[in-house]
Parts: structure tokens; sequence; C-alpha cells
């Protein structure tokens, strides 16, 4: 089976409540753990500072450790938590996709794999709009006229 069948949405929902499950398990274990996720679905509230953002890579490790630990929360969707950034500790409440999740770690062991990816938005747009996209309709419009 390719890869390609597993970026669709009933694998994408089934790894998602892995994911919510693990993680669940783990807060229940009270189990400090690490994420591996995709930096670029990975909302800071506030925003974090330009260069401390550049600076984190693609792929970024989190542990969740002490106060990180605590402050964490799970929902559905998300997996929220509070960490300090950069030499002044610059704090920012940290908010993961789950499908954004790509391992998690206990210690050095990871527990979990995800291969799915966050499903790409896809844009409606009406019948009208769909046919005028293509060249030929509406040259095909234009001469009804």
């Amino acid at each position: 089976m390719p890869l390609d069948n597993l970026q669709q949405p009933p694998f994408q929902e089934l790894m998602q409540e892995h994911i919510f499950k693990t993680i669940e398990f783990l807060f229940q274990s009270n189990q400090e753990f690490g994420v591996a996720c995709e930096i670029n679905h990975v909302a800071f509230n506030p925003m974090l500072p330009d260069e401390i953002e550049k600076s984190l890579p693609e792929v970024t490790l989190f542990m969740l450790a002490n106060y990180s630990f605590e402050s964490a929360t799970l929902n559905e969707d998300f997996l929220e938590f509070e960490a300090g950034f950069g030499s002044d500790n610059f704090g920012a409440v940290v908010q993961i996709p789950l499908l954004a999740i790509k391992q998690i770690f206990v210690g050095e062991y990871p527990i979990l794999i995800n291969i799915a990816s966050i499903p790409e938005e896809v844009e409606e747009i009406d019948s009208m709009s769909a046919l005028l996209n293509n060249p030929e309709n509406a040259r095909l419009l234009k001469k009804k006229k």
C-alpha cells in the first residue's frame, strides 16, 4: 500500500484518535514526555520574537516536563502547554494540532510514530466559478451572448 493512500481522511482520523489516546494515557499515568512536531502548524500565544521563531527547526522537539507538563491540556484536536523560549525564557502558550505531532517520546524511546498529514483545507467554490475557471467554458459562454 503506497503511503499516499494513508493520507486519506479515515486513516488521518484513526491516527488523530491514536495520538489523543496515547497522550491521554500519559497524562493519566503522570508520565512526562516529548513531542516532535511540524513547526509550521504550531501556534504560539503570544507570537514568538522573530529571532526565536526563525531558530526553530522544521521538526521541533518539545519536552513536556515540570511546568510545561503541569500546564498541558488536551482536546480531540490540539495539545496545548506553556513553555519558555530563548535565553530570556520568553513565555508562550504552544498549541499543536494532534496530526502535526510526528513522534511521541518517553525518555529516549519513541512510543508513537505518525505518518499521517494534516488535511489540506479544500477551498469551496460555486459551480459557476468552477465552470469559468476552465478557459474553454469561459469562451463558450462569451460566444453565446
